[in-house]
């Protein structure tokens, strides 16, 4: 196997032993997705995703799978893919360039935000660092349809946090650690309005401060790490419970 898809194995099998981690499962539903490189591919679209059926905790690098824009998988893998998490990730992969990670979630914090007419409050320090990034998608139904994909492109446009309403949360990112700094800080935001809309009305973040709290946020800037040194904390937290995503 070419060591750059080896590399890239690892990393989404250790992110998905990360989200065991943090509670962000939902049984064997839900998706990370992360597009192999060009020096791998030849510049062809090839992404990796989790085996349907598995838990993530039981996600290593070689079971993930490998497949192309076509739902077609490429690397004789035994397990089936979800339908429903091909059409959406691939649809975000081929649609957005720069789209090299997908992540999704249902979270029950996510899910009650996507829930609310009113969408993400912008009322804490997290969402505050998410001034002018977060998109909303309409609810369809389950993401089977390929003709929902050009709305779906159409809704998030260039924005990396998304919100698709009554269903969860949804990141993507030019790297995996990326991806990961944008949906931990959609996910914060999330959990804390959930608590603080159980107590009562939250306290607004003035516009103006929104704003300037994201200019001066450089957690999702490449220059900055992009959550390079978020994710490898993680990954050592991982590394010290159960190292066998690595195989």
């Amino acid at each position: 196997m070419h060591p750059g898809e080896w590399a890239a194995r690892q990393q989404l099998a250790a992110c998905y032993r990360i989200f065991a981690l943090l509670g962000w499962t939902e049984m064997i539903y839900n998706h990370i997705t992360l597009r192999l490189p060009d020096s791998v591919t030849g510049g062809e679209k090839h992404f990796l995703i989790n085996p349907f059926g598995l838990h993530y905790s039981e996600v290593t690098a070689s079971n993930l799978v490998k497949v192309n824009l076509a739902g077609q998988v490429l690397d004789g893998s035994r397990h089936p893919i979800n339908p429903a998490g091909y059409m959406l990730h691939s649809t975000i992969h081929a649609g957005i360039e720069g789209a090299h990670c997908v992540m999704h979630t249902h979270t029950t914090a996510g899910v009650a935000v996507a829930s609310l007419a009113s969408g993400l409050s912008q009322s804490n320090f997290y969402s505050a660092q998410l001034h002018g990034m977060v998109a909303y998608h309409d609810f369809e139904g389950i993401t089977l349809h390929a003709e929902e994909g050009p709305r779906v492109l159409a809704s998030i446009g260039r924005r990396q946090a998304v919100i698709l309403r009554n269903h969860g949360l949804l990141s993507w990112g030019q790297t995996l650690p990326q991806a990961f700094a944008v949906l931990w800080t959609l996910q914060r935001a999330c959990e804390i309005q959930l608590a603080t809309q159980s107590m009562g009305a939250p306290l607004p973040v003035p516009e103006a401060i929104a704003a300037k709290c994201t200019r001066d946020s450089l957690q999702f800037d490449p220059r900055h790490g992009a959550g390079q040194d978020v994710f490898n904390a993680l990954v050592r937290q991982v590394d010290r419970i159960d190292d066998s995503y690595k195989l």
